[in-house]
């Protein structure tokens, strides 16, 4: 979240500070309330896509269903929601299924969907917060919300006729008030919280509350830095409380958005669901004081640190050449060359950059530049670090470094963004150097396509492409990124048996935040192996961040274009530091071209797969074909593609 957005929500968070006195008016204590007004959230769905209420405040009508797993009548009620669909989808209308069964698993509700061919998402409840707030009681229990005032107007079973009738009354234009139908059949579904939601109040600020925020979000809410207030007492976290809730039930804070469910990564900043659950019962009660010191006033007085913590000082410390931002207009990318300060050989075990001002930073890539007057290095040179918004320091991997070799300049990409007031940004980096040489070589590749086109209006639009490992390696860091119409990203792997392997996902992606995503344990990739990105755009007039809803989107390097790009860091299995496989690297980026454009994953391009800005290839296709396939191979596509495209599009970018 950029900090104008954020100062925005502040200031209507304080403004509803009331709502603090007493409980949220829920209802809660009333076992089948219906809330007067439903909060807004965000759940994974069984496809594990994100969805956001409060973003399909433009539709007319949203119905939620209840379910569970391996039930006959759920069965029966999401038949008849799935003709409730096809009636209503073509009118705009959302329709889901909410699954807060306890034990009901993703992959086993979407065996289960998959089963029964079902098409409407069903979200995971996991936390069972949505549930609570709606205050669910059985299955099949249908819920139609007015967006026009988030207020529930019909509460009842799956009869299709009342619900069409609420559906249809908000078609109209209509205010309806709430229509109670009593249920009938189906199973409870259990809410254990919920039942003991008396004692939410007992949940202690000082022992239970402060040390999750002390964990998990005062390293960017503290003074100077990237949050926009410093939590450093109660009172400040009691002022935000309703802040908080919100961002904490739509998943935006914090910002850390890989799937929970899939890989397990070192820089894990996510809460757990004991965690999520407690902030939001908390607040949910009062966000009572309770007894004990506050362990939150320990951070009073205390500045972010010039460099990360965990780091300390840089070895040696590069400023970047100052850069006027203006305060309005495209300002076209920056290529700083800088002296070397590595006279010899150097290993890296850590990289950090510090913005001179974040807020017109977007982002920072770089690369070692080869003296042409010195002799080839011993050592392959590559990337000397990047910057995101967001993102954390670059730290290699154990027993593995990043070579910078001597002499030569270092080359600085520098992408600056305009902010309505005119500033200057003295960036600087921050490098922290090995004292003996590493066992392994860190490398890097970049996962892209040529052919990136999004159509205007289009809500979800689907891009993929791919590389493929000519030997065995070892995954260190996973980075998407892509523009303000980026919504949804997933890296898998396919092994040559056909074996797949989901590696991350990030349901909803933010480009406010973009982070390196470290294994716990490097990911082995065997030969022959293919790594496949798939990103899903929003270019509709839906998206808040769109900047332009009628523009037909290809890959451009200003934010109001787009790009496709995922990169991953690795070592080569059979590559030391004194054992060097460039010959490796140079198959990998060999395998480059093609998975850039086979987007149904065949080894082979057809003439629908040269689309966008490649679709004037088409005319010769016939012509490289020259056994009328309608398929072309890795070579005859080396042919037909010219070569100034791969040479772009292999220069690091972000």
């Amino acid at each position: 979240m950029n900090r104008a957005l954020f100062a925005a929500a502040a200031v209507s968070t304080l403004a509803a500070a009331a709502f603090l006195a007493a409980p949220l008016g829920i209802a809660a204590d009333t076992p089948n309330a219906t809330p007067q007004h439903v909060d807004d959230f965000q759940l994974t769905d069984h496809t594990r896509f994100a969805e956001h209420l409060y973003y399909y405040g433009y539709s007319s009508a949203i119905v939620l269903m209840s379910r569970e797993n391996g039930s006959a009548f759920s069965k029966g009620a999401s038949q008849a929601l799935e003709k409730l669909n096809a009636a209503y989808a073509p009118k705009g209308v959302v329709v889901w299924s909410l699954d807060s069964k306890l034990g009901d698993s993703r992959d086993a509700v979407a065996a289960e969907a998959q089963a029964q061919n079902l098409k409407v998402p069903v979200l995971i409840d996991e936390q069972q917060l949505v549930g609570e707030g709606l205050g669910v009681q059985r299955e099949g229990e249908v819920f139609v919300i007015n967006p026009k005032t988030w207020s529930v107007v019909y509460r009842g079973p799956m009869d299709a006729a009342r619900v069409s009738q609420a559906v249809d009354g908000l078609l109209a234009g209509g205010q309806p008030q709430l229509v109670r139908a009593a249920l009938t059949g189906g199973q409870a579904i259990a809410f254990p919280a919920k039942a003991h939601s008396a004692d939410f109040a007992k949940i202690s600020y000082a022992k239970d509350v402060a040390p999750i925020l002390q964990e998990k979000c005062v390293s960017c809410h503290i003074a100077g830095g990237i949050g926009p207030f410093a939590m450093n007492s109660y009172e400040i976290v009691h002022g935000f409380a309703p802040m908080i809730r919100e961002t904490v039930r739509t998943q935006r804070m914090p910002p850390y958005f890989a799937d929970p469910h899939i890989g397990s990564f070192k820089n894990n900043q996510g809460l757990t669901a004991d965690e999520r659950k407690t902030l939001v019962h908390w607040i949910e009660a009062g966000a009572p004081r309770g007894e004990g010191a506050d362990p939150l006033l320990a951070n009073a007085g205390k500045h972010a640190p010039d460099w990360p913590v965990e780091l300390g000082k840089p070895d040696v410390i590069v400023d970047l050449p100052a850069f006027k931002v203006p305060a309005t207009g495209l300002v076209e990318y920056q290529n700083d060359l800088v002296d070397n300060p590595f006279k010899q050989d150097t290993w890296l075990k850590a990289i950090a950059m510090r913005p001179g001002d974040r807020r017109v930073l977007h982002h920072v890539v770089s690369n070692h530049v080869p003296d042409p007057n010195q002799p080839a290095a011993a050592i392959p040179g590559g990337s000397v670090g990047s910057y995101t918004p967001g993102s954390q320091p670059q730290i290699m991997a154990d027993n593995a470094g990043a070579p910078v070799p001597a002499g030569g300049k270092l080359h600085f990409q520098m992408h600056y963004t305009t902010m309505g007031k005119e500033t200057t940004d003295v960036t600087q980096v921050g490098f922290y150097t090995l004292k003996t040489p590493p066992e392994f070589i860190k490398r890097s590749t970049v996962i892209s396509t040529f052919a990136l086109y999004i159509p205007a209006g289009e809500q979800r639009h689907t891009e993929v492409a791919y590389m493929t490992f000519p030997a065995d390696a070892y995954l260190y860091t996973l980075y998407p990124h892509a523009h303000y119409r980026g919504s949804h990203v997933e890296l898998k792997e396919i092994d040559p048996d056909g074996t797949q392997k989901m590696l991350l996902s990030l349901p909803k992606y933010d480009f406010n935040w973009q982070r390196d995503y470290d294994p716990v344990k490097p990911i082995h990739v065997p030969a022959g192996a293919k790594l496949v990105a798939t990103w899903v755009y929003d270019n509709s007039t839906h998206n808040p961040a769109n900047p332009d809803p009628k523009r037909n989107v290809t890959w451009g390097e200003q934010t109001p274009d787009e790009m496709m790009y995922f990169r991953v860091n690795y070592r080569w299995a059979d590559e030391t530091t004194t054992h060097v496989r460039n010959d490796l690297q140079a198959k990998l980026f060999a395998s480059q071209m093609m998975g850039s454009l086979d987007s149904n994953l065949d080894g082979f391009i057809e003439k629908n797969e040269l689309k966008g800005p490649l679709a004037g290839l088409q005319a010769k296709f016939d012509e490289v074909d020259t056994a009328h396939t309608g398929k072309l191979t890795a070579e005859q596509l080396q042919k037909l593609m010219p070569s100034r495209r791969m040479r772009r599009q292999e220069t690091p970018d972000v």
